[in-house]
């Protein structure tokens, strides 16, 4: 952002008109406008409306630039300001300087994010001598629930579910004291007249407890769960499960409970001291940690302690977050040890937000629940975030940095109003205005009914909040996809332009976006690695190496493709995609004459092997696949790692990462990494990562008894070497004679979340000399998708637009040459 021309402008200026946007409404800002103004001297006016922050001031020249120049310079601690702009104003002022009543115009500002508990409140609900000594929804200006509360915009109480909690005097006065950092604070509530927390049983039975010997009914609560229950807490975005982390009977009982057979769970911990206790942080992990968005970030389990296996199975990594809200803080006061702190909810479904829906479906976990009578108006889930390549990235996007804005990248300031649908897997939705993309808070998997009721419910909300009247729509291609179902049907109900974009284009997009790549910018060689998404061939890909920029691409290469045994099931059982690949690699005559002793052989050939192969022959719920997830799947089958099925996406993969030898990882010779040559597929033509050489070389290791470590870290270097071998070919960085067709590549989809396969890859492009893209605000998976979605479908919109001016007529999505 710059305010350079602004300030210029303001020191020539008697009464000006200051225009500031971003996220602005509900982080101190007015105060802070008011402050500055009183102090430089200044009359006029401040208030909220649809656009951001309105000031209207009077005063020298010299002083209006000073308040220009603080607000830039001195903003709240929660704001983020996009746009100072100033202008003449010929109104009248009275003297003095005032906050008046918000404006309720369109809404053209950004809606911030909840903030975790800032250090002022924490310290105050823990001091007895403060009147909100452990009150636990004590906020301020620079802390405390925004985006979960509010209904509507302007950010005002009125719009927000605290509009049920009138003000006491006393807060009264706290508001309107221009030296109180509640001053404005619209979530502002004490004992007397906010929000109580009480702890309740499910079953509707009088709680017995010794009273006496806790401070209230947060206390009880804690005590509880150091007893070896489970507690449901209602908490900021939804109702939350809580055990003792240190307790193994009662971890097991949640997991049977909950139905979450080894997905690990996410803890919290009273303070750092506790959580470095049992893995190691970083400073830009304790960064993260301690940040206004408290997210959970995932650490290595590293310190001199251990907790139960069953607390995240299989994995060496622990995901960690500090309390974020007031009522967390009072919980853990007296609390020395990890609690699991998970969603509140069964299996995959959507965590619970109301207080029925909370009895009904976790009353079957456990009898108590620690309530309030604050309604919470947005589910939002806890954010996650994992250090890789030495940049802090988030891996799902929501409390604490959902629903702040994108700016879009140059060259986009005259797209139109747009709306995307995302994917259906880790679920969102992108609304772009004026520059700018929303990115809708994770939601989840549309195939679950309730999670699809959300995702329809908040398509609704963001239209409401942010005035949106999308012009066109943009979906996945998917012919089946709940998401692009949706947005066809809106589209020829509504008569509205749809745009539909292919899985890894979408990816790519994103990631460009994210790097602020400008519309006009040479094309980038894109990979995108997942699971799966709907090829333009009507096949399955997953394994894909794009020559592409926003406005199309070429698909350049690829992994082989390989059947999906079954269809769906091959994504949940791992032995599925592992006998895809042996049969279509070497066949099951070689395999059986060369690695018929290892024991993997017997537990195959136990298999309905006439059934699969049947199948296979005949295209039987059996499509081919160029999926890099699913190779994965395979080599965690061989290793043992996990053979049968997968409690939950991503599992095989996980555990591959978890179990790999750093050693081996860390050695600078590649002679022992398995060969992935690249040859080029009969009747396309495109070049493509062969692992028949790689499977024939971890059998062997496997005959040889190589621990699984060293053949999980192989694997790894392996892949991550032959995509940087592939970039380099397509580049043409082999023929000195050959302009190359790109020195930049963009890195996304759900398996550069892997953290070795991403540092390995990029380490190596660089040492190529290839400028290297990657993600860190946006998820890699299909979290980010619906961004790419937008931006694909606005360049779209723009060329469309500028053709039209010139007399022309639109073209369709891709590059001139047809692809």
């Amino acid at each position: 952002m710059s305010t350079q021309p602004a300030i210029a402008n303001a020191a020539a200026l008697e009464s000006v008109q200051i225009r500031v946007r971003g996220r602005v409404q509900g982080v101190g800002f007015r105060p802070t406008v008011w402050r500055h103004a009183r102090e430089v001297g200044l009359d006029g006016e401040v208030l909220n409306d649809g656009e951001g922050v309105l000031i209207r001031a009077r005063g020298q020249g010299k002083d209006i630039e000073t308040l220009v120049r603080r607000l830039r310079d001195e903003a709240p601690l929660l704001a983020a300001i996009e746009a100072i702009e100033v202008e003449p104003f010929t109104g009248r002022l009275a003297p003095g300087f005032r906050i008046i009543e918000s404006n309720r115009s369109e809404a053209r500002t950004e809606i911030s994010p909840d903030a975790a508990i800032c250090p002022a409140c924490a310290a105050e609900v823990l001091d007895p001598f403060e009147r909100r000594f452990r009150y636990a929804f004590t906020n301020c200006t620079h802390c405390g629930p925004r985006f979960t509360i509010i209904r509507s915009i302007p950010y005002d109480r009125s719009a927000t579910t605290m509009a049920a909690f009138p003000v006491c005097a006393e807060c009264a006065a706290e508001y309107g004291d221009p030296a109180n950092r509640r001053f404005h604070a619209e979530p502002i509530a004490c004992h007397a007249c906010g929000p109580k927390a009480q702890l309740v049983r499910f079953d509707g039975r009088a709680l017995t407890y010794e009273q006496h010997s806790m401070f209230d009914d947060v206390d009880a609560a804690m005590s509880l769960i150091q007893k070896g229950e489970i507690v449901a807490v209602k908490a900021l975005g939804g109702y939350q499960l809580a055990c003792d982390a240190t307790r193994l009977d009662t971890v097991e009982r949640l997991r049977l409970l909950k139905r979450r057979e080894v997905k690990p769970f996410a803890l919290m911990a009273r303070d750092l001291d506790v959580i470095r206790r049992f893995c190691a942080v970083s400073p830009d992990e304790e960064e993260a940690l301690c940040s206004p968005a408290a997210p959970i970030v995932l650490l290595d389990a590293a310190g001199p302690e251990r907790l139960p296996e069953a607390v995240a199975p299989g994995m060496r990594m622990l995901g960690f977050m500090l309390p974020s809200t007031p009522l967390h803080v009072l919980m853990f006061r007296r609390m020395p040890r990890p609690v699991i702190m998970t969603s509140g909810n069964l299996s995959d479904e959507p965590q619970a937000i109301g207080d029925a829906e909370a009895a009904r479906k976790l009353g079957t976990i456990t009898p108590y629940a620690l309530v309030h009578d604050r309604e919470i108006a947005n589910r939002v889930d806890d954010s996650v975030m994992r250090v890789m390549d030495g940049r802090m990235r988030l891996l799902r996007r929501a409390r604490g940095y959902a629903p702040a804005s994108i700016s879009l990248p140059k060259g986009f300031e005259d797209s139109p109003d747009i709306l995307a649908y995302g994917p259906e897997m880790k679920a969102t939705f992108c609304l772009v205005k004026e520059g700018r993309a929303v990115l809708s808070q994770h939601q989840g998997d549309l195939q679950d009914a309730a999670t699809w009721d959300d995702y329809r419910k908040n398509l609704a909300l963001f239209r409401d909040l942010f005035a949106h009247d999308p012009q066109a729509l943009a979906c996945d291609m998917h012919p089946e996809y709940l998401s692009a179902k949706l947005a066809r049907k809106r589209a020829s109900e509504d008569s509205l332009a749809l745009i539909e974009v292919q899985h890894h284009h979408a990816h790519i997009a994103a990631c460009l976006t994210e790097n602020a790549r400008a519309l006009d910018a040479p094309r980038v060689l894109g990979i995108a690695l997942d699971g799966l998404g709907y090829g333009t061939d009507d096949t399955i890909w997953g394994g894909e190496f794009l020559l592409c920029d926003y406005r199309g691409f070429q698909r350049v290469g690829t992994f082989r493709p390989v059947a999906m045994v079954g269809g769906a099931a091959a994504s949940r059982e791992p032995w599925r995609n592992l006998y895809a690949h042996l049969t279509a690699q070497m066949g099951w005559a070689a395999f059986a004459m060369n690695f018929r002793q290892l024991p993997l052989f017997e537990r195959l050939a136990a298999k309905p092997r006439a059934v699969l192969d049947t199948m296979i022959h005949d295209h039987i719920n059996s499509p081919l696949a160029s999926s890099c997830g699913r190779l994965f799947d395979a080599v965690a089958a061989a290793l043992d790692v996990c053979f049968e099925r997968q409690a939950y996406e991503g599992e095989a993969a996980a555990r591959l990462e978890a179990i790999a030898c750093p050693n081996t990882l860390a050695e600078e010779d590649d002679s022992l990494c398995y060969p992935m040559p690249i040859p080029v597929l009969k009747g396309s033509g495109l070049p493509y990562i062969e692992p028949l050489a790689m499977w024939n070389a971890i059998l062997g290791d496997l005959i040889l008894g190589t621990p699984q470590p060293i053949i999980a870290a192989r694997f790894h270097k392996a892949l991550a070497r032959s995509i940087v071998t592939m970039a380099i070919q397509l580049a043409r960085r082999d023929d000195e004679d050959a302009q190359p067709r790109f020195d930049t590549v963009a890195l996304s989809g759900g398996c550069f979340q892997n953290r070795i396969l991403l540092e390995q890859t990029v380490r190596r492009l660089e040492e190529k000399k290839f400028k290297v893209l990657t993600h860190a605000k946006v998820p890699a998976n299909d979290g980010g998708v619906a961004l790419g979605q937008a931006t694909i479908a606005a360049a779209h919109l723009i060329d469309a637009e500028r053709t039209r001016r010139k007399g022309g007529t639109s073209c369709a999505l891709g590059f001139p040459d047809g692809s």
